[in-house]
C-alpha cells in the first residue's frame, strides 16, 4: 500500500527544524508545543527514522533530517511559487535546479557557469547548495536531492555513488597582491618570490596540488599566511595586503577590478579545472546542457583535455 505524506506533518517538522526548537516553531504556528511534537512524531513513524536529536535545549538534525530540510524548503518554495503564479495568472511554474557548489570553485566563476541557465525560457529556478565536501555532495546526487555538482576535481574513482564528470574547462593562474605588494615584488629578478607572503587555498583543493608543485619546481619558499577554501575571503585578505593570491586566469581581471589589485605573476603551468558533476553520463537536462556548453565555449574559450 502506497504511503502518502501529510503536508501538516512536513510543515511542523519545517518549522522545528528551521527555527531549532519546538517551542519556537509552535509560537510561529500558533500551536500548542505538544501538538507539534506530536506531528512530527508521526512524519518520523511514517517514514522510518529519526528527523531529530536533542541538542542542549533545543533540537538538531539527523542526516536524514537533513535531507528532509531539503525537500521541505523545495515543496514550501513551489507552494508559494504556485499561489503567486495563480495568482498572477501566468502559465506553468518555473523548473528547479538544484546545483551544489565546491568551496574551491570561485563565486565570480559560477555566476558565469549558471549565467545562461538565469536566462532560459522558460524560466528554470535556480537553488545553490554550498557543498564543504564533494564527498558529502555526492551522496546527495545519489539521493537526487542535488541536480548537479560544480567542483574543481573529478568525482573521486574511491566513491561508491556512480557519477559522471563533465569538464567544463581548463585554464592558467595568476598570482595577484595589493599594489604595494606588488609593486615590491617586481623588478626583483628570479628571486622576486623568495620569502613571499602567500595566502593559498585549502591542502584538498585541486589548485593547492599545482601551486606546491609549481612553488617546488622553482624552488620559492613563501612565507604561507594562510590556508583558506573560499576564494574570495583569500581576495579579500590579499586586497588587504596580507600575502598574493593565486586565481583561475578567466576570471584574472573581474578579480583585479573587483578587489583593486595587481599582477605578480603569471603562472601558465599551474592549471585548473572545473567540472560538472551529474549521475547522468549524457547530459539531457535543457539548463545543465546550457550551463556545459556556455562554459566550454565563452567561459573556457579553448579547453584542454
Amino acid at each position: 500500500m502506497r504511503r502518502w505524506l501529510n503536508y501538516h506533518h512536513l510543515q511542523y517538522f519545517w518549522a522545528a527544524a528551521r527555527l531549532g526548537s519546538v517551542a519556537a516553531a509552535s509560537a510561529e504556528l500558533g500551536l500548542a508545543p505538544q501538538t507539534v511534537s506530536a506531528q512530527i512524531h508521526q512524519l518520523e513513524a511514517l517514514v522510518g527514522v529519526r528527523l531529530f536529536v536533542r541538542k542542549g535545549r533545543g533540537l538538531a538534525l539527523t542526516d536524514a533530517g537533513r535531507v528532509a530540510m531539503r525537500y521541505a524548503e523545495q515543496i514550501f518554495e513551489l507552494g508559494g511559487g504556485l499561489l503567486d503564479r495563480l495568482a498572477a495568472g501566468t502559465g506553468a511554474p518555473p523548473q528547479t535546479l538544484v546545483i551544489g557548489i565546491t568551496p574551491a570553485v570561485p563565486q565570480a566563476m559560477v555566476y558565469r557557469i549558471l549565467e545562461p541557465a538565469l536566462r532560459m525560457e522558460p524560466p528554470v529556478r535556480i537553488v545553490g547548495r554550498d557543498a564543504q565536501a564533494t564527498v558529502a555532495v555526492l551522496a546527495e546526487l545519489a539521493a537526487q536531492t542535488v541536480d548537479l555538482v560544480l567542483a574543481d576535481a573529478p568525482a573521486p574513482a574511491s566513491t561508491a555513488v556512480r557519477a559522471w564528470s563533465h569538464l567544463l574547462g581548463e585554464c592558467a593562474s595568476v598570482l595577484l597582491a595589493a599594489p604595494a605588494l606588488a609593486a615590491r615584488l617586481r623588478g626583483r629578478g628570479r628571486d622576486r618570490l623568495r620569502g613571499l607572503p602567500l595566502l593559498l587555498p585549502g591542502a584538498g583543493a585541486a589548485a593547492r596540488r599545482g601551486l606546491d608543485a609549481w612553488l617546488a619546481a622553482a624552488d620559492v619558499r613563501p612565507h604561507v599566511v594562510a590556508e583558506l577554501d573560499d576564494l574570495a575571503v583569500l581576495a579579500t585578505l590579499g586586497q588587504r595586503g596580507l600575502g598574493a593570491f593565486a586565481v583561475p586566469a578567466v576570471i584574472a581581471a573581474e578579480v583585479r577590478r573587483q578587489h583593486r589589485v595587481e599582477v605578480v605573476a603569471q603562472l601558465p603551468a599551474v592549471r585548473q579545472r572545473f567540472y560538472a558533476i551529474s549521475i547522468e553520463r549524457t547530459i539531457r537536462h535543457p539548463a545543465v546542457a546550457a550551463i556545459c556548453a556556455t562554459a566550454r565555449h565563452d567561459v573556457f574559450a579553448t579547453p584542454r583535455r
